[in-house]
């Protein structure tokens, strides 16, 4: 009978990789290079944290088919527009507020307050990075954060719960006290990326020699750019995640295993 390969890394995603008992085998190991990294640079997307009960809500049966994305302009126009956005966030608020960091989170904090992780970027909102105790002075939420709320008229920002609580008790857009809408600050569609965040990221990518994909199928903009301005740059690429990503083929590094298992093995590895 033909053997599979062992090694779950490759340049290719492959349907069904083999499960090896080391998470990182040593063709990975020789392969990343992390140990030997002097800037790396991450970016972290939905798959980081399904570990931690956060379903992906764009997938199949998710609740983006129950509850359509409310641009920021419709937001704006429209009272009915700002109900529906509050009943979707307000349902997503109780999954997130519930969650708690996994293995793979606190693996990378570790690294970084050792100093092996210059940057990371995260697509994420639902705060588990800072709940992880990783340092605010090497983390990006390129798409906000669920943790706090913003005004969309005097632009004041607060804690969720002041918002939250009033939704949850019948209001249905909570508003701050000079009249305007509260929001969650995250980015919505059609909201521009803070741009201070976006230079950062981008530049970061660019000078580092490691650029390691997390749980991200690098498919949306305009961060996804990382990837090949790192590349570009000289860096070494590594992706991990379960789905495909446009750039599959010319990662250096492909991996298809559970994060919450790969990373603590890096950080053994290297700390």
């Amino acid at each position: 009978m033909p053997r599979g390969p062992a090694d779950p890394w490759a340049r290719k995603r492959r349907a069904a990789p083999a499960r090896s008992r080391d998470p990182v085998p040593t063709s990975a190991r020789r392969a990343l290079r992390w140990k030997g990294a002097r800037r790396v640079v991450v970016l972290t997307g939905a798959g980081l944290s399904a570990g931690s009960g956060i379903p992906d809500f764009r997938s199949p049966g998710g609740r983006w088919e129950r509850y359509q994305p409310v641009p920021l302009p419709e937001f704006l126009a429209s009272e009915a527009a700002r109900e529906r956005y509050w009943r979707y966030k307000g349902e997503t608020w109780q999954v997130i507020r519930a969650a708690r960091p996994n293995a793979a989170h606190d693996a990378l904090t570790a690294l970084a307050r050792s100093g092996r992780v210059h940057l990371l970027v995260t697509q994420n909102v639902d705060g588990l990075h800072e709940r992880s105790g990783f340092p605010l002075e090497r983390l990006v939420n390129i798409h906000g954060t669920d943790f706090e709320v913003e005004c969309m008229a005097c632009h004041r920002r607060a804690p969720r719960a002041l918002a939250q609580d009033a939704w949850e008790n019948g209001t249905a857009v909570p508003h701050c006290v000079c009249g305007g809408a509260w929001k969650p600050a995250t980015i919505s569609f059609g909201q521009q990326l803070v741009p201070a965040d976006l230079e950062r990221a981008l530049q970061d990518a660019g000078s580092c020699d490691l650029f390691v994909a997390l749980g991200t199928s690098l498919v949306v903009g305009p961060v996804n750019q990382m990837f090949p301005i790192a590349r570009a740059a000289g860096a070494r690429t590594a992706i991990a995640t379960a789905s495909e990503t446009p750039y599959d083929g010319v990662a250096d590094v492909r991996l298809i295993a559970s994060l919450e298992e790969v990373l603590p093995a890096v950080r053994d590895l290297i700390l």
